[in-house]
């Protein structure tokens, strides 16, 4: 259920209101808009009479939300959340790219990808310490250490760091990552998902390899049912009987996501596809379909990549697609 306030509600108001709430029983979360502010309430709201609530002088309507995805609801936050990373924000106006090396190799590898994805635009750098990989004796990360290369590319460079985190039991190595993702694989970890909700940090959220909308934000729901609101969702491509890809980059989540949603959504074009070359292209429709930013996977040497050498881009190619994108960003500007 979601209260909306009038405006010119004091905040003794909302307070007071809120603290009735409270009293039923009822988490409440406050939602400050450009013109109105909204209550929303999660929990048993079958005890509270919607014809009372909707008579207070400073209520202008009552909703209640079928969805069960409450707290990511659009409904439940009319604008768009903006999430806090560092020096930088992911959401609202501006535009992310998270850039660096499916996997962390060594601490050259990583200092001269993230010196030059900077120099391209990137203002997120991403690379994996932990890796979930199909074969067991494939290279699964330096783990630890992963993280510490990590930590010495942000200080060279100045840029937040995107690491993900495959077991609860770690999250005391990420105190000083900037973005904790959770990969595709463990986007129903919810033992996993209930930890991170009890962070402040921004978790990236990565859709499942077969999981619908509604389950994603299902998913994001258990992380801001714990009180953690920094949800950041990724459109990564899932899986369907096509074999030129990787994946199939569903693209038409985007704009259902931020119907949906008021969580910034970025795509991953370079898992999506698994194809070097087609990240380009993929990457210019995102912008094109709304996303807030993108994640794509920089090797300096792909053909010796230790981790999914065929769908990194060189640091080149890299600043060719971040002018690509620049372009069509202008582009849309224009247009509005």
């Amino acid at each position: 259920m979601i209260a909306v306030l009038k405006p010119g509600t004091t905040e003794q108001q909302i307070e007071n209101l809120s603290n009735w709430l409270r009293s039923q029983g009822l988490d409440v979360h406050i939602s400050r808009g450009s013109v109105h502010t909204v209550i929303g309430l999660v929990g048993d709201t079958s005890k509270i009479d919607e014809e009372l609530v909707e008579s207070l002088a400073i209520v202008d309507s009552v909703k209640r939300i079928s969805e069960p995805f409450k707290s990511a609801n659009r409904k439940f936050h009319p604008d768009d959340s903006v999430i806090s990373v560092g020096n930088t924000t992911v959401g609202g106006k501006d535009f992310t790219i998270m850039a660096g090396p499916c996997s962390v190799e060594s601490e050259e590898q990583v200092m001269e990808i993230a010196k030059a994805v900077k120099a391209a635009g990137a203002t997120m750098l991403r690379g994996g310490a932990f890796k979930p990989r199909t074969s067991p004796y494939d290279f699964q990360g330096l783990k630890a250490d992963g993280i510490e290369i990590l930590l010495k590319a942000k200080k060279e460079t100045g840029l937040p760091i995107v690491t993900e985190i495959m077991n609860a039991n770690h999250l005391s190595l990420f105190e000083e990552v900037d973005v904790i993702q959770v990969g595709a694989r463990n986007m129903q970890n919810f033992e996993l998902l209930k930890e991170l909700g009890r962070t402040r940090k921004p978790i990236l959220l990565k859709r499942g390899l077969a999981n619908t909308l509604k389950e994603l934000l299902m998913s994001a729901e258990y992380i801001m049912a714990g009180g953690n609101e920094n949800v950041i969702l990724c459109e990564r491509g899932i899986r369907t009987f096509e074999t030129y890809t990787r994946n199939t980059l569903d693209l038409s989540a985007v704009p259902l996501l931020h119907e949906l949603s008021h969580l910034p959504v970025i795509v991953d074009p370079s898992h999506a596809t698994g194809v070097a070359r087609l990240v380009k292209p993929m990457a210019m429709a995102a912008v094109a379909c709304g996303a807030n930013g993108l994640m794509i996977e920089v090797h300096n040497d792909p053909d010796h990549a230790l981790c999914d050498g065929a769908q990194s881009l060189t640091p080149d190619a890299f600043a060719q697609v971040s002018a690509a994108v620049a372009k069509v960003r202008g582009a849309l500007e224009e247009s509005k």
